[in-house]
């Protein structure tokens, strides 16, 4: 059965065209195919080692496929590496802050890396510390936050050149609900907005709550793809966790 199409008329923001990884023996990401158009949220959903990261880091540029493309509106991350970062807010569980800094000289620092100045660097400054509930820890430095302030400081990072395509990687792992909310309100918002969203996460509600399509990474390959619908109907299971249980065992 195929695949519903998102709507054609918008172009692909994020492109996986036969992307491959090997560590040493280990294949960790095999052929992979994707497409992820504008204003669209796509979650990425697999098991611990499936090769979610080493995929996202792939299409985000920070790592290079042993074959094939990622594309971010149609520029290669390989080839274009500064351009894509500039157009590109990524975010995956590595991504540190400087401790020393406050969350407000953490935004001056890396709104100045983008190039961002004055009056501009201020309103996306403010745009972001409004939009992700920075206000009451703003002067705080970034060693003194709790996990959720921090993670929602460095999501802020990400937002604040206010990039067409976002790709976050566990964006709310380990959070209290409160961050959580406000990590899930700000991917409603990034649609809304227009904005490609490539969003990793265990956390089955939040796929199901957030996302147009999901694609299932099992043993570095994408094992389906489909709304949450027509995945469990194409499959005949009851949930999305029967479902990646059910393609990890077929995989042997």
């Amino acid at each position: 059965m195929s695949t519903p199409d998102p709507d054609i008329s918008r172009r692909p923001a994020i492109e996986a065209l036969g992307l491959t990884r090997r560590y040493d023996d280990h294949l960790a990401v095999d052929r992979v195919e994707l497409n992820i158009r504008e204003g669209e949220v796509y979650g990425l959903l697999g098991p611990n080692g499936a090769g979610k990261t080493t995929l996202l880091r792939m299409l985000a540029g920070v790592l290079k496929p042993d074959a094939g493309r990622a594309l971010i509106l149609g520029r290669d991350a390989s080839l274009e590496p500064l351009w894509v970062k500039a157009h590109l807010g990524f975010l995956s569980g590595d991504t540190a802050l400087y401790g020393r800094l406050t969350v407000k000289e953490t935004l001056d620092y890396f709104g100045g890396l983008l190039g961002l100045r004055g009056p501009t660097l201020e309103a996306r400054a403010q745009a972001v510390t409004d939009e992700l509930g920075l206000h009451e820890f703003l002067g705080q430095r970034v060693h003194d936050l709790s996990s959720g302030q921090r993670q929602r400081a460095n999501l802020a990072r990400a937002f604040l050149g206010d990039p067409p395509v976002l790709i976050l990687d566990e964006p709310t792992v380990a959070l209290d609900v409160i961050s959580g909310a406000f990590v899930r309100d700000a991917v409603k918002r990034a649609k809304a907005a227009g904005r490609a969203v490539l969003f990793s996460t265990h956390i089955m509600s939040e796929a199901e709550e957030l996302c147009d399509r999901i694609g299932l990474l099992v043993r570095g390959r994408i094992a389906a793809t489909g709304t949450k619908e027509s995945l469990l109907r194409e499959h005949q299971v009851g949930s999305l966790t029967e479902l990646i249980l059910s393609l990890h065992e077929r995989a042997g």
